[in-house]
């Protein structure tokens, strides 16, 4: 298994909500030359590396509404729309008395899941999408419906093909 570092990512700086967060992490080929069998199991290519999927694990510190139920539903419903993900289903659990939230927003693509420490100002999502959806999207979207102080980031890509 691979770990990779987790990095922070600026509270003020601008994030792309439209295409790759970073210029050379475009596709190396239209998709139109990747060829019939990875337009049929939806693997991608970027910087030479074929994958399944591209799995973000963002740590938000310093958040706030962390118990707002509909705040949140609304929140992975944008991130999918940003994303360009197929939302299949959303189920949320609000936890009483903390008001803490776990949930998970099942996708064609995978999947986005949450939990939240109220108490702690604290939340930690999981954003796995495969094929041609942007998970990074993600990103921006928190930190509008969260405010956190510090967002950490670890991106894994997961599936690579050897």
């Amino acid at each position: 298994m691979q770990l990779s570092a987790a990095f922070e990512v600026g509270l003020e700086d601008p994030t792309v909500e439209n295409g790759r967060w970073q210029q050379d992490s475009m596709p190396s080929a239209p998709i139109e030359q990747l060829g019939e069998s990875l337009l049929k199991d939806h693997f991608i290519q970027r910087n030479g590396v074929e994958f399944a999927g591209t799995h973000l694990l963002l740590d938000l510190h310093g958040a706030t509404f962390l118990d707002d139920l509909s705040r949140m539903e609304k929140t992975m419903r944008e991130i999918v729309s940003k994303c360009g993900a197929t939302l299949l289903h959303i189920h949320l659990h609000h936890f009483t008395p903390s008001g803490g939230i776990s949930g998970v927003a099942v996708l064609a693509e995978s999947h986005i899941s949450v939990h939240t420490w109220p108490e702690r100002d604290y939340a930690a999502f999981d954003v796995f999408m495969c094929g041609d959806a942007e998970p990074e999207n993600a990103i921006p979207v928190l930190k509008r419906a969260f405010f956190p102080k510090r967002l950490e980031v670890v991106e894994e890509l997961r599936g690579q093909v050897a």
